[in-house]
């Protein structure tokens, strides 16, 4: 039994504790409305300043709807808060602060106009209501809100269904529920997609209008960013001439133009149009120029292109005065072509079935192709190149850890190709002419850096091969670059690029680096051998290309061409850092940065982390226009320069690949780990494309709590399978880097341990986003249809999974320097998504 005074007591708290919320309540909304007008002020301010570079008071108040007294008092109490400075002649800007104010007031308003959309309310009722709710919303709201905008108001998700394959292999069996995915015509229908079995084009396509529904509501956000990219990009753009001979060769765009227009100048710069890519490419949905190159007497130029995205290239070749496309048409080319130099024959490579560069063949205009070399082994590729100097036509036969080269005299094409140095198992070269010497690139001898090695034309034997620069550990030499009277060479170490120019007659070296704290070098060959000249490329994550002409011997720059940004650009704008992940084995993992000047890390902004280690490829600390729609909204944008690229050396490489490559996982693990304790990420997108979708895809797996999102391009994550495949263009190639799962037990037992789709865990995932190319002979369609299947119907909780195939491209998405930025853009809306912002 209770006692009435308790009830009383009861009763009176509870009155009290309702009393107590509603004041709460009263005192939320009063600071609501005084933070609205704020609020209003600094986001208009931000769209003034994006449209014309600057507010105006008169403007302000003309938008706002007031008097200009009360618009110049409410501009002194932002100023009194420190949301806005003023310049002379009343100018006015955001802060820092401002401009994070007007980017959170975006995202509200945005977040909210999706959900009263999504609710049906009209375009023009929910633009009216959104401006009056969107300040008086919390965070909790706002993510009800999301949810329902890109989850309940989407359709379901595609269900694929389950066709269980039983796979025997090395006395182990596994069922592989979506194996159907993989057409049996898969080579017809990467070069005809419209041959595609039905029930699997059914799937992809509903996976598509899945993505369609879920992706709606950041369609504006999505159109913002593409337009954003492309104010960045001067349309009308010219590379800088490179001149041969009697002309000057360049390649331009033209305004709206989505493809290259190649060019030459006379003495009289008088220009000629070789090649338009834009009429080449009129009415078809996919085009991609692989080649464009012009004959030693200049009267023709040959050039290669794909029409589907299978790359299977098609070489034509055209008359370079009159425009006119001679009869000589050859299929099925890898797309490189090369020269004699007689002007009338070309070498060239063709693929086999299986889409792998097999055959070089020689052919004379108007006449019969003739074999010059089959490679006999189906794990080596094929192609053809010319030494700087002309004299040599290039033969190279090569997986990822060996090759060889054969020469042929370019002055008689007819000549057989001769044996530089036979293949041996993990030493790779190359090479150039100068005088009556080879020069050579290698890693032999334990040269694991590689060096540069001297020996007579006609030797055959690699024991000749005497020391010009020797090896040095830690110094890992990328790229030799040969004149009449100069060795170029360019080199990493210390995960900084420099060139090192070295002078033949004396032998006397200089280097050209620079300051930055990250930055990218790029040689530039260009036609000409016996020149002075050497053209290079620098940039960094804060400042776009610049390309300069550089003496060698008065040792002097001139710059020929900066990366115009149109929508402005201020590198002050921005910081560049370079730090350092400590991975489980206590290697030190180098992580670029790139972030505003006046971005707040308190809280902890959000962070994408970019990576893909593997092939001895390194991530450039390059500039990237597209990244600026991150980072111009709080993000962190980072590149971890993980185990499997070179960025530290070759053994970088070497320890990231085969029984190591569970090193490449770790080592973003931990950079993204770190990132999040030093304070540069309260919370994390991985991305990643094709080896560096298997990057994500198992760093997922193995730490799914790390990462808010992933957006995984074409994404290698069907590694056992496709390595258990030999008739696939890239697997026999592949097995030196990943092993061979169907001749070697104890490979097959570690790619089934992280191979991504086999490892999908019945636990908690983030929101993932994959693309895939259903021309795509790399990493084939159905590899990120197969994960994406296999993650609905295996994951705990609803996270967001999606699949966009582009039905008409190959690997590199969609051709075309404008349809391409559509692509990135979505990924970034997306990734943006989750974290609220949707302006």
């Amino acid at each position: 039994m209770t006692d009435p005074q308790d009830d009383e007591r009861d009763d009176a708290d509870e009155a009290l504790g309702d009393a107590e919320r509603q004041a709460a309540v009263f005192t939320h909304t009063r600071r609501a409305r005084r933070k609205e007008l704020a609020e209003d002020y600094v986001e208009l301010i931000d769209d003034l300043i994006e449209a014309n570079g600057e507010a105006r008071l008169v403007e302000i108040a003309r938008r706002m709807g007031v008097t200009h007294m009360t618009a110049s008092k409410a501009v002194a109490r932002l100023q009194r808060d420190g949301l806005v400075t003023t310049r002379p002649y009343r100018s006015i800007f955001l802060t820092g602060k401002g401009r994070k104010m007007a980017l959170r007031s975006r995202r509200r308003h945005q977040i909210v106009l999706d959900f009263l959309k999504t609710i049906g309310v009209s375009d023009e009722t929910a633009m009216r209501d959104a401006e009056g709710i969107e300040h008086h919303v919390s965070e909790e709201t706002l993510r009800a809100f999301t949810r329902i905008s890109e989850g309940d108001g989407a359709a379901s998700p595609p269900r694929a269904e389950r066709r269980p394959l039983s796979i025997a292999q090395h006395g182990d069996e596994r069922i592989d529920p979506y194996a159907w995915l993989r057409a049996g015509n898969w080579q017809d229908a990467m070069r005809d997609p419209s041959v595609l079995p039905d029930d699997i084009r059914e799937h992809l396509e509903a996976e598509n209008d899945h993505t369609r529904a879920v992706m709606e509501p950041l369609q504006g956000l999505t159109e913002r960013l593409v337009q954003e990219m492309r104010a960045r990009i001067k349309e009308d753009d010219t590379t800088a001439p490179a001149p041969d001979g009697p002309f000057s060769y360049y390649t331009r765009f033209v305004t709206g133009g989505e493809h290259p227009v190649f060019c030459r100048r006379n003495g009289e710069g008088e220009e000629t149009v070789l090649l338009d890519g834009n009429l080449l490419a009129e009415d078809r949905p996919y085009c991609r120029i692989a080649a464009c190159t012009h004959s030693p007497d200049h009267t023709l130029i040959a050039y290669a292109v794909d029409l589907s995205g299978s790359e299977d290239y098609a070489l034509a070749f055209r008359d370079a005065r009159s425009g006119a496309d001679l009869a000589d048409r050859i299929e099925r080319t890898a797309g490189d072509v090369v020269w004699a130099n007689d002007s009338r024959t070309v070498f060239y490579t063709v693929r086999d079935e299986n889409a792998r560069p097999r055959w070089v063949y020689r052919r004379s205009l108007g006449g019969e192709p003739e074999l010059v070399y089959e490679e006999p082994d189906p794990g080596f590729f094929l192609n053809v190149g010319k030494t700087q100097s002309g004299r040599f036509i290039l033969l190279d036969s090569h997986d990822h850890t060996a090759g060889e080269i054969r020469l042929v005299d370019a002055d008689r094409p007819e000549s057989p190709p001769r044996l530089v140095a036979a293949r041996r198992p993990d030493v790779e070269y190359s090479l150039g002419d100068q005088g009556e010497r080879l020069l050579i690139l290698t890693n032999d001898r334990g040269a694991e850096d590689f060096r540069i090695a001297a020996a007579p034309l006609d030797a055959s034997d690699p024991g000749v091969w005497d020391d010009l620069v020797p090896h040095r550990p830690g110094c890992l030499i990328l790229q030799l670059l040969l004149f009449r009277d100069w060795i170029v060479r360019l080199e990493r170490e210390d995960g900084l690029p420099r060139i090192v120019v070295r002078a033949l007659e004396t032998g006397e070296e200089h280097a050209i680096a620079f300051d930055e704290e990250a930055y990218s070098l790029g040689i530039l060959p260009g036609f000409e051998y016996a020149t002075d000249t050497l053209r290079f490329a620098y940039a960094s994550p804060t400042t776009p290309s610049h390309v300069y002409d550089y003496d060698m011997a008065e040792r002097t720059r001139r710059l020929l061409r900066k990366q115009e940004v149109p929508s402005g650009h201020d590198p002050e704008d921005y910081r560049t850092r370079r730090l350092a992940a400590t991975a489980p084995d206590g290697e030190e993992v180098p992580v670029t940065l790139l972030y505003r000047a006046d971005l707040e890390f308190s809280p902890p902004p959000p962070c994408l982390l970019y990576g893909y280690g593997a092939y001895g490829m390194s991530i450039p600390a390059g500039f990237s226009t597209s990244r600026l729609s991150l980072v111009d909204r709080g993000f962190v944008y980072a590149i971890a320069h993980i185990r499997g690229g070179t960025d530290r050396g070759y053994r970088w490489y070497r320890t990231g690949k085969l029984a190591g490559k569970t090193n490449s996982f770790d080592d973003f693990i931990a950079a993204g780990r770190h990132l999040a304790a030093e304070g540069y990420a309260g919370g994390i997108v991985a991305h990643g494309g094709s080896a560096g979708g298997l990057l994500v895809g198992a760093a997922t797996n193995r730490a799914p709590d790390l990462f808010r999102a992933v957006l995984a391009e074409v994404p290698f994550v069907d590694v056992l399978n496709t390595m258990s495949d030999p008739s696939l263009p890239l697997t026999p190639p592949e097995w030196p880097e990943w092993g061979n799962p169907i001749e070697d037990e104890e490979a097959f037992r570690r790619i089934a341990a992280y191979s991504p789709y086999e490892n999908v865990a019945p636990t908690s995932y983030p929101d993932i986003f994959a693309t895939a190319g259903i021309s795509d002979p790399r990493v084939t369609y159905w590899e990120p249809a197969k994960w994406i299947a296999a993650l609905r119907e295996t994951v705990e909780g609803e996270p967001v999974l999606l699949l966009r195939t582009n039905m008409t491209a190959g690997h590199g998405g969609a051709s075309g320097r404008f349809k391409t930025l559509h692509e990135l853009a979505e990924l970034y809306a997306f990734a943006l998504s989750r974290f609220g912002i949707t302006g």
